[in-house]
């Protein structure tokens, strides 16, 4: 498995924020981690990328325990948080450079491997260029391969589609899908969005802090008796979906 979760509590004061989560990701697959807002989906990605501390319960991914190998795991994950990160007045190779140093990649690897992840998104020519005179799409590409640099084994991606025009939502997750071929990559991309999920891929219904499903979207249309993932997502959260 990739990634294992075995009663993971997790509370801010008396508020409990995530109830009891159990579930395990394979290696080199698409996944989607679906939740209305407030479900507790960022909670969950802070736990997994130690921005926030484990309360109880484990965390593994591939193997190492979170509590006791995190400079391990840490070196295995790329993420793209739901917040850019990126510096607007430097250059897309400098905010790369910075990124790479911290895992201690030298100038050279980091412009080698930042000019093919670029290439790949066809940004190659913008290499130069400041963050700020991106548009938002081309921004949360620069981010991805930023999140590539160090050859992780495993992305998260924290609802990266917000504030995008649907056309370049949807390229966007298009564009992540092919990551998981080309790199071998285990990809948990959260969203509340349905049209950002196809039928094969592997769910997780969080609703609450609540994990309400864990299998194949197909698996979901057919314990709820419908045809449209939207339809299913409605009826097992008991909510309508959001469009955006």
């Amino acid at each position: 498995m990739s990634i294992e979760l075995n009663a993971v509590n997790f509370q801010y004061g008396k508020r409990q924020v995530l109830h009891d989560l159990t579930f395990s990701l394979t290696a080199g697959s698409f996944n989607a981690l679906l939740g209305p807002n407030g479900a507790g989906k960022t909670t969950l990605i802070s736990l997994l990328t130690r921005l926030l501390a484990l309360q109880s319960g484990s965390i593994k991914i591939h193997e190492d325990d979170l509590r006791q190998a995190p400079r391990r795991i840490m070196a295995s994950l790329g993420v793209v948080f739901q917040q850019s990160t990126l510096d607007l007045d430097l250059s897309v190779l400098h905010n790369l450079e910075y990124h790479g140093a911290l895992h201690g990649l030298s100038r050279q690897q980091v412009k080698n491997r930042a000019l093919e992840e670029l290439a790949r998104m066809g940004l190659s020519d913008r290499l130069n260029d400041k963050v700020r005179s991106l548009n938002g799409g081309h921004r949360r590409r620069v981010e991805i391969a930023r999140a590539l640099l160090h050859r992780p084994k495993v992305l998260l991606l924290d609802e990266p589609s917000v504030g995008l025009d649907t056309r370049t939502r949807l390229e966007l997750n298009e564009y992540v899908r092919g990551l998981c071929q080309t790199h071998a990559l285990t990809l948990l991309w959260t969203t509340h969005l349905m049209d950002e999920i196809r039928p094969e891929d592997h769910l997780l219904v969080l609703n609450k802090g609540h994990l309400l499903f864990a299998d194949t979207g197909t698996q979901l249309l057919s314990l709820t008796q419908t045809h449209l993932l939207s339809d299913a997502f409605e009826q097992i959260t008991g909510l309508r979906e959001t469009v955006i």
